[in-house]
């Protein structure tokens, strides 16, 4: 009986040590995950637990516990891109931006560190700034958005644009009555790169807040498009909402009619464009973007913004950022030059970039059976893209 006791008790510590581990590790993190991402983080992690118990007359005992995590080794910053995230958000948006920033990290930036670019009509708080910086390993900027950038331009009548907003929250068209939602449609399709925080960089990865990153990203993305020679990368395609830009492709052919000349011959219209020869409403969502900011500071991508911002459609309309700058892009750049994150998992709810297959059991814990591209076939257009016909071939 004795023996029993002895070895209970020697159980008991180790389950106590290894409780105190994982309380440990999880104190890293001052705020606790949704149910399904810790169970898939504990999941995906390689954890070996190894006890060594030393017994000497039945009167000493001692147990160690020890948790290895494998983690991959950081990246020298002169292996990484001139780079940042960005993300535009308020203060309000607090908690759900802390579990997508320890999220990103944990799946990618641990390692490599590059900094994030914060932006807010509105001032940050102490405690957004504080809370923010306590989760992210790279440098955090905080910045302002001048006014100009997010209030009404001298050559939009207030009067006509109140009336559509009015007029769409009668249609129940999504964020038809919102006035602030079209600023940010406008100030992403037009601005954002603009601000001075992000002059120093050359690349920028779009993030908003509750987002999810299903896959471990072990490679530098920016690298990629950098070293691969593209512009735009993307995880999800999907179809505009028609209410929402009934002149928009009109306005685009007429930019393009006038300036020929920045039209390259080979591009990326194929995909946008329908069997009647009018906008098939296929897009980019750019809730995730992973882009080159020389391309949005082009003349060409700035001229067609400003052809957009003079028709008023961001304020007469309800013209959002992603079909504008999927229009831009297919305008000016060919498929070569862009590229489906196809090994990234990627959440906006409801939708689900995941990989699939052997791709997915490694590295990842997405649903794939949930991928846009497979489950709503008809309302996807990834696999449209995919299908398209590389340049000169």
């Amino acid at each position: 009986m004795a023996g029993v006791r002895n070895a209970s008790s020697l159980l008991l510590i180790f389950l106590a040590l290894v409780g105190l581990t994982v309380v440990w590790r999880d104190l890293r993190y001052d705020f606790s995950f949704a149910n399904e991402m810790r169970q898939a983080e504990l999941a995906r992690r390689t954890m070996s637990v190894t006890a060594t118990i030393t017994s000497t007359a039945m009167t000493t005992q001692t147990a160690v516990v020890t948790e290895v995590v494998q983690v991959p080794q950081e990246v020298p910053a002169s292996d990484r891109a001139s780079a940042a995230f960005v993300i535009l958000t308020r203060n309000k948006d607090l908690d759900d931006l802390r579990e997508t920033l320890a999220q990103l990290e944990d799946r990618f930036n641990r390692r490599y560190h590059y900094p994030y670019v914060f932006l807010n009509n509105d001032p940050f708080s102490d405690e957004f700034k504080e809370k923010i910086s306590s989760v992210v390993s790279g440098e955090c900027q905080f910045g302002l958005i001048p006014h100009e950038h997010w209030s009404y331009p001298e050559y939009i009548n207030q009067t006509k644009a109140a009336e559509v907003r009015e007029d769409m929250k009668m249609r129940k068209v999504i964020y038809g009555d919102n006035e602030s939602y079209r600023h940010m449609c406008r100030y992403e399709s037009g601005f954002f790169f603009r601000h001075k925080l992000m002059e120093q960089y050359k690349w920028y990865w779009r993030v908003e807040p509750g987002v999810k990153f299903g896959c471990e990203i072990d490679y530098d993305p920016f690298m990629f498009m950098e070293k691969s020679g593209k512009k735009y990368g993307f995880t999800i395609s999907i179809r505009e909402v028609v209410e929402t830009i009934p002149t928009l492709w009109n306005t685009t052919m007429e930019f393009m009619e006038k300036n020929k000349d920045m039209i390259p011959a080979s591009n990326l219209m194929e995909f946008v464009t329908g069997k009647d020869g009018g906008y098939n409403l296929c897009h980019f969502w750019s809730n995730f973007e992973i882009a080159s900011l020389d391309f949005l500071r082009s003349k060409e991508y700035l001229a067609y913004f400003d052809h957009l911002d003079r028709a008023g459609g961001f304020f007469y309309e309800r013209w959002g950022d992603a079909p504008v700058h999927s229009l831009g892009v297919a305008m000016l750049l060919n498929k070569s030059q862009v590229h489906w994150f196809e090994d990234i998992g990627y959440y906006h709810g409801p939708l689900w970039n995941c990989p699939k297959g052997e791709a997915n059991a490694k590295k990842c814990w997405c649903p794939e059976g949930e991928s846009v591209e497979t489950r709503n076939r008809g309302w996807s257009c990834t696999l449209d893209f995919v299908a398209l016909p590389e340049p000169n071939s």
